[in-house]
């Protein structure tokens, strides 16, 4: 029996976090995610061609993650703007090969073992489809509004993996049909099949065949490579920063990126946004690259009046180009007035767009010093930052 794969590498992974590229082009333990999933599959004896689904824009990063496979791999297809639509994709590109079984897998699922491909492609001597999966260990509550309602009982529940294994012409036929129908939802290609009326049964999966999601998870996964003891090939780091500028006249001021009516203004050569400059010395502080004035020096009339997000942007840029990330970031506006919290969730999205974070990965908020010093007067605006950020 023939057996393609379909290596699914399209998506942006935006609950890992970062400002850099997609989670499966992240370093882990000296590989990217992507090479790592490549190289179990690119290494079996038993599979045949290896179709990879990847975003329009990561062509590049692509390259890099599969140059060390030569032509054991097909040439790689775009993907859609649902995971249906790059799964289908990817079929429609293996179909000139012809094979028997096909296996869809997610890139970021890179501890995948040939045990497990092994019990997937058996099982399908005798079925339409079948998934690795685990039992459910953890006991169920469905919650309303924060309380517990019900407990769940877990007999006959399993949490699904990849690589999902299916008759080649059955899933294609699957597929099809649930574009027609305009089904676009479906969580993973078992659950087409299922809607299909396709057969699958489950096979023994792996505790240690996760799937790639937020940062924790990079970072338990680069311990599990180091033994447990730390992060192999890299290493946490975390930054501080603080800012000051006095006030002048004006209507309003800039913090976070928000624009905030007010009596007053905020004194400096670019915006003044006292919250982006201190986050901004906070990530190059966790690098190691300077600050904020080395980098844009208040001297060069190029800045003058320049909104601070580009300096926010360039901050993540330079962690990027070290093949870094950033894991969350912290904000501490300091003032007397304006009210800070009516303006508090829009800086956080603001921040999480400039950086490509996750909002959960964002905390912004505003003290006073109950009328003592420099800003209890009223005579500026303060801001400390702090920022936590992994380096290969």
């Amino acid at each position: 029996m023939q057996t393609a794969v379909i290596i699914v590498a399209a998506g942006r992974g935006t609950r890992a976090g970062g400002n850099g590229p997609p989670k499966q082009y992240w370093p882990l333990g000296g590989q990217s995610v992507l090479e790592r999933t490549l190289g179990v599959f690119g290494g079996h004896p038993g599979i045949g061609p290896i179709v990879t689904v990847i975003h329009g824009q990561d062509r590049e990063l692509y390259d890099q993650a599969s140059s060390a496979f030569g032509d054991r791999l097909e040439q790689p297809v775009i993907g859609g703007t649902t995971r249906q639509d790059s799964v289908l994709a990817g079929l429609e590109a293996i179909g000139p090969a012809a094979p028997d079984a096909v296996l869809i897998h997610d890139a970021v699922r890179p501890f995948v073992t040939v045990e497990i491909i092994d019990r997937v492609v058996g099982a399908l001597g005798s079925t339409d489809g079948a998934l690795p999966a685990i039992r459910l260990a953890d006991t169920l509550k469905r919650a309303e509004d924060g309380h517990v309602v019900e407990t769940l009982k877990r007999d006959n529940l399993w949490c699904a993996q990849t690589p999902q294994g299916f008759r080649y012409d059955k899933i294609c036929e699957a597929h099809e049909a649930a574009r027609g129908n305009g089904q676009a939802d479906f969580t993973d290609d078992a659950q087409v099949a299922e809607w299909h009326g396709l057969d699958v049964v489950v096979v023994e999966g792996a505790a240690s065949n996760v799937k790639l999601t937020t940062a924790e998870d990079f970072a338990i996964a680069e311990r599990h490579l180091s033994g447990g003891g730390g992060s192999a090939g890299g290493e946490w780091r975390a930054g501080h920063g603080s800012d000051t500028h006095r006030f002048e006249a004006g209507d309003h001021l800039m913090l976070c990126g928000v624009r905030v009516p007010h009596d007053k203004g905020l004194k400096g050569h670019s915006d003044a946004d006292v919250g982006l400059h201190a986050l901004t010395d906070a990530l190059l502080g966790a690098i190691g690259d300077g600050d904020i004035g080395v980098h844009f020096p208040p001297s060069d009339p190029k800045w003058r009046g320049a909104a601070s997000d580009v300096f926010l942007k360039d901050a993540a840029e330079r962690i990027a180009s070290r093949r870094g990330r950033i894991a969350n970031v912290d904000v501490t506006l300091i003032c007397e007035a304006p009210k800070i919290g009516p303006h508090r969730q829009a800086m956080r999205e603001k921040i999480a767009k400039i950086l490509d974070l996750g909002l959960d990965r964002v905390s912004v908020k505003a003290t006073t010093t109950e009328g003592l010093g420099y800003t209890g007067r009223a005579e500026g605006i303060a801001a400390q930052a702090s920022a936590s950020v992994w380096l290969p």
